[in-house]
């Protein structure tokens, strides 16, 4: 019986290990000026999968790093930016990969989280590659509603996993990050 966990095991983390991410491009709506930039750079550095945050004021975006080995959690990185009174509009997170096949409206697990892959061709992912997080809250009214057009599938509205999920694996009502390449 030992042994059986020890392969379970060790088979999640290697289906959950195929990729890493190393950084993130994060774009904010609402600032205004520099300190609002200065609040959000704070609330984001206080996290602890961060190393740095480097700010680019013209563009309202944010540059993160994250720690070696760490597991990015993008509702954390929304809540550090809501926290400091502002809303994400664009999260991009970046990371190697390592021959990982994605389809269109399928799940991965990457990192102990489970991402949605939405509007995109089949593919194999290695090496650096970025996905963009396009869940409600993540990016602007109008490209939602292109992006509930494009899939059949209810999680999507409430970013939870729901019966159409249970059927490609997820457990009901966990959180799942849609994306796009």
């Amino acid at each position: 019986m030992k042994t059986f966990f020890l392969i379970a095991f060790a088979i999640f983390f290697t289906a959950s290990s195929n990729a890493q991410f190393q950084t993130a491009n994060l774009t904010a709506a609402g600032l205004t000026c520099a300190m609002c930039t200065k609040a959000i750079h704070n609330s984001l550095q206080k996290l602890p999968v961060v190393e740095k945050v480097d700010a680019d004021i013209k563009n309202s975006e944010f540059i993160l790093t994250f720690k070696k080995d760490a597991v990015v959690d993008p509702d954390l990185l929304k809540k550090a930016v809501e926290d400091a009174g502002f809303s994400v509009s664009k999260l991009k997170l970046t990371g190697d990969f390592n021959d990982v096949k994605v389809n269109n409206d399928t799940h991965i697990q990457l990192g102990g989280k489970t991402y949605h892959f939405i509007k995109i061709k089949d593919k194999v992912l290695s090496g650096t590659q970025s996905i963009t997080i396009v869940d409600k809250n993540y990016v602007s009214s109008k490209e939602f509603k292109k992006i509930l057009a494009s899939t059949d599938h209810p999680c999507v509205e409430t970013g939870k996993a729901g019966e159409c999920c249970e059927r490609l694996g997820t457990a009901r009502n966990a959180r799942i990050y849609h994306v796009t390449l």
